[in-house]
């Protein structure tokens, strides 16, 4: 038996440059001209010469001799290339290239003789990992491949494939990413994020639009650090790219169709190929994404927590007129979606004291147990207190008000590149657009308490354009520079209420007072009811930022084995913000409404907050209480009224105006107009041909947050990183195995994070995004890929990280602490939220031919995580203890790929570890997910 197992490995470049040496090269071939060197076609005749023989193979058949003749010569010519490559790229990669690559080329089917028929195998590519080895800087490469073969479709599964990248749970507007232990915060509208992404050449500053799936994935790749100096926006901690596939005048299609557990179906479809030979070539992907959620609403069982309700449909086309020109044009459209996720929690007891007073939590926000006790609510429940009979520790939650998450995106962009003599110059057009919808039942229980909650984005807007020139790579200099604009827009609240309170808010708002001054009879019960019933409140935004930058990065090839990397980037934003908080719907207690509050007309009566005796009211006011008066007590006049009756009266307008809260009329935030740098210096020194130590030292800076709190303007300050890092990047065994490791240090001066002042004006300390003064980041990291086992490909990752506030004396408490004692505290040298000490990834594909027609296959990923703290501020109970989750998959199918079906396992070992903890809610994990794949190419 002869098997033959050739790696190779292919060059890399930025997206639109890989595309247009692919276009290049097709171009030339079909019209009889020499194609520009490009390993991307060597990889891919190899791949249709890897042969694997079952039986006896006799060296004497002359067209296995032909085959094992042609196999060597061409290992003989990759093994010249490699070196000639590595000697030519020991003056280290242009500023022109990243770790983005085309797929590698589809296992084929070897040609096989009459008297014996050759075994099949598989050629496969280097791993991705080994084409980041010259760049200086620590990236770690997913293929789209091994996301496909786990149904690792969302950023989560895709975090779970990278151990310096985490997704922090939430919802589709609240969820955001964290790299090296930075990035779990309180996201706002107004603010960008310090880790971000890059979709298609396209810069991503908010994280919901990372919240929907990604299909027909080529690579991913996760770059550490400040992010700016060579394209797109900039970032402070790192980004995420995710490169889809693009058209090719190579016709090509696949499907797939999963069946798995909870009803859910998962359908993908992709392909393309010519339009019009050399010149227009179309690429299509669609996705179906259906399925009930693990848990179930118990009040109605047909609304599920977690389902999925996703369709998603691309076009992209690639128009190429001539040789040195061409147009890349995409359209995506996710439509309208509806996804149970808020309410999806387990409600847990919490402590019966306040952990820095140790006065008793009973009566207070945190006694839950009280509220449901009440007559109110057990005459609901036929006679028995829900707290103990559905409420706790129930991971399907009762909720009657309850509404889906709805949300969209829509999204465009072009991509010109014209080749000139000496240089490229790329234009990239995108606009990006997202809604979100929310009807919380905030309470959650099966009475009409609140209902509307949540945030309410009628529609945020993103439009970017950039330029760029680049060098042609191979010179003593290699460059890239280029202009960039952005701006977004966010309409919050606009349309529709994001507060709403029900028929039994009231009994559930009142204090325990106030509940016994109500409850003794039916116009007391009336005005409890009416308190609150039916009232709205909106708290809208209009948030418009821009920035315009100029970037440049230069590679000086100093000698063949030193390269001195330099870049810099100068960004102007301007930041501004509109908001209000008003009261749009009265309900029917307006007649319960203060006069005025913090200058907003309310239109009701002024009486004693205590005793309800009436203050001095115009004659109008008056009539109005005069009208309560008759309403709930059958009196002419509110003078009439009794003594109790009126403290009934003052219960009720203490009950709503606490509800109503703060509010405002429009105001604007502070402006933040300012202009910042960003800089980069990265030295590398290539020790051989098959290992390179660097050093990157990265400078970067992510705009302020212009804010109105509690109609108060206020601003966070810009956020500025400094970091260092000492890599190593090595090819060992005969480039079998990849191995990149590297030690940094990053300091982070005003972290935006949630801080707490207590120099309002009015007394009332506020929370609001501010600044964390100072925040350390080190650690260690590693990355790798192994291939010398025949039939076995491995890749694994790890870090250790320490991640900590140097300065932060003004956090907010959490939730355990009292809420009439102090509102802040000093968290100085405490670990930061979400940042664990340890994480780890391994994943493996062993692939082997069986029944000469047909390869069996397993593989499997396995993430690690060390315990860290899940809330923001830091709560003792949000502990989230260490775990693992593995997800795995078998399978049989053709080894030309014409068919494949496989079983797939996500959360084999049923991990129950809570995705997310507080003092009295937890969300429940995903639990294990069986389901079975069958896939193709056509």
């Amino acid at each position: 038996m002869a098997r033959l197992l050739l790696f190779t490995q292919l060059n890399f470049n930025r997206p639109e440059i890989a595309v247009n040496h692919e276009v290049s090269a097709a171009r030339q071939t079909r019209r009889g001209q020499q194609a520009p060197l490009n390993l991307s076609p060597v990889a891919a005749l190899v791949a249709g010469l890897f042969v694997l023989g079952a039986g006896s193979v006799h060296a004497a058949d002359p067209t296995i001799q032909e085959l094992q003749q042609e196999v060597a010569r061409l290992k003989a010519e990759l093994a010249a290339r490699d070196k000639a490559a590595a000697e030519a790229g020991a003056a280290g990669v242009p500023a022109t290239q990243s770790a983005a690559a085309p797929e590698a080329a589809p296992e084929v089917e070897a040609p096989g003789g009459k008297a014996q028929e050759l075994e099949k195998v598989v050629v496969r590519s280097r791993p991705k990992l080994a084409r980041v080895a010259d760049v200086p800087q620590s990236i770690s490469v997913i293929s789209g491949k091994e996301l496909e073969g786990h149904l690792a479709l969302d950023i989560g599964a895709i975090s779970q494939r990278s151990a310096s990248l985490t997704r922090n749970v939430g919802n589709s507007r609240t969820a955001s990413l964290s790299m090296r232990g930075i990035g779990k915060i309180t996201q706002t509208e107004a603010q960008d994020v310090s880790v971000g992404a890059i979709v298609d050449g396209v810069s991503i500053v908010y994280p919901p639009f990372l919240s929907f799936d990604f299909y027909d994935v080529d690579t991913v790749e996760v770059a550490k650090g400040p992010q700016g100096n060579f394209q797109g926006k900039n970032f402070t901690i790192g980004s995420v790219s995710i490169n889809t596939r693009n058209p090719s005048f190579t016709p090509d299609a696949s499907w797939s169709i999963a069946l798995g557990q909870n009803q859910t179906v998962i359908s993908q479809v992709a392909g393309g190929g010519p339009v019009i030979d050399d010149l227009l070539a179309w690429r299509g992907a669609l996705l179906v994404e259906k399925g009930n959620g693990p848990y179930t609403n118990g009040y109605n069982s047909d609304n599920s927590f977690f389902n999925r309700d996703r369709v998603s449909g691309r076009i992209k086309l690639l128009f190429t007129p001539t040789d040195d020109f061409s147009a890349l044009a995409s359209v995506e459209i996710q439509p309208n979606g509806a996804e149970f996720y808020n309410a999806g929690t387990v409600k847990i007891s919490p402590p019966a004291q306040y952990v820095n007073t140790g006065r008793a939590t009973e009566g207070g926000p945190l006694d839950i147990s009280t509220k449901l006790g009440r007559d109110w609510f057990t005459r609901q429940y036929n006679g028995k207190n829900f707290y103990d009979n559905g409420f706790l520790n129930n991971p399907n939650p009762n909720v009657n008000q309850q509404q889906p998450l709805y949300t969209y995106t829509n999204n465009g962009s072009l991509q010109l590149k014209k080749n000139f003599e000496n240089f490229d110059v790329t234009s990239i057009s995108a606009v990006r657009k997202y809604h979100f919808g929310a009807s919380n039942d905030s309470e959650g229980t099966p009475f009409a308490v609140q209902l509307n909650g949540g945030g309410k984005v009628d529609e945020y807007r993103q439009f970017s354009q950039e330029f760029r020139l680049s060098s042609k790579p191979g010179g003593k200099l290699d460059w890239q520079t280029g202009l960039y604009y952005w701006r977004n827009q966010v309409l919050f609240g606009q349309q529709s209420l994001n507060a709403g309170w029900g028929q039994d808010a009231g009994a559930w708002f009142a204090e325990v007072p106030q509940y016994n001054t109500l409850n003794t009879d039916s116009a007391g019960r009336q005005l409890l009811t009416d308190s609150l019933n039916g009232m709205g409140k909106s708290s809208a935004q209009k948030i418009r930022n821009t920035a315009k930058s100029i970037f440049g990065q230069l590679d000086w090839h100093v000698t063949e084995l030193f390269t001195l990397t330099t870049g810099a980037r100068l960004t102007h934003e301007n930041r501004t913000n509109e908001t209000s908080s008003l009261i749009v719907n009265n309900g029917v207690g307006g007649a319960l409404n203060p006069v005025v509050k913090s200058g907003v007309q309310l239109g009701g009566f002024d009486s004693n907050a205590t005793t309800g005796v009436l203050d001095t009211n115009t004659p109008a006011q008056t009539a109005l209480a005069d009208q309560v008066a008759q309403r709930y007590f059958g009196v002419s006049s509110y003078s009439l009224l009794s003594d109790p009756q009126r403290r009934q009266v003052a219960a009720a307008k203490a009950i709503r105006n606490t509800q109503i809260g703060p509010i405002w009329n429009a105001t604007n935030g502070r402006e933040f107009k300012k202009t910042y740098p960003g800089f980069s210096i990265s030295p590398s020194y290539k020790f051989n041909p098959d290992q390179t130590g660097y050093l990157a030292v990265q400078y970067g800076q992510k705009g302020g947050v212009s804010q109105v709190i509690n109609g108060v303007p206020v601003l966070a300050e810009p956020e500025k990183a400094t970091s260092v890092e000492l890599g190593l990047k090595s090819a060992l065994f005969d480039k079998s195995l990849t191995l990149n490791a590297s030690v940094f240090n990053t300091g982070i001066r005003n972290y935006q994070q949630t801080v707490n002042d207590n120099s309002n004006p009015n007394g009332t300390p506020i929370t609001f995004v501010g600044n964390a003064p100072k925040v350390n980041i080190h650690g260690l990291e590693f990355d790798g890929a192994y291939s010398g086992i025949r039939n076995l490909t491995a890749r694994f990752s790890g870090a250790y990280t320490i991640a900590k506030y140097k300065s932060f004396p003004n956090a907010p408490v959490p939730a355990e602490y009292d809420p009439n004692g102090v509102k802040s505290r000093d968290v100085s040298g405490q670990t930061l939220p979400g940042a664990s000490r340890y994480s780890l990834n391994f994943g493996a594909e062993y692939r082997v031919p069986v029944f000469k027609q047909l390869a069996a296959h397993g593989s499997f990923n396995s993430s690690f995580i060390s315990g860290y703290f899940s809330d923001a501020n830091l709560s003792a109970y949000s502990w989230i203890p260490k775990h693992w989750t593995t997800d795995a998959s078998v399978g049989l199918g053709r080894l030309d790929q014409k068919f494949d079906v496989s079983l797939i396992v996500k959360n084999l070992f049923d991990d129950d570890t809570p995705q997310n903890q507080t003092l009295s809610t937890y969300v429940p994990a995903i639990p294990r997910w069986i389901g079975i794949q069958f896939s193709g190419k056509m």
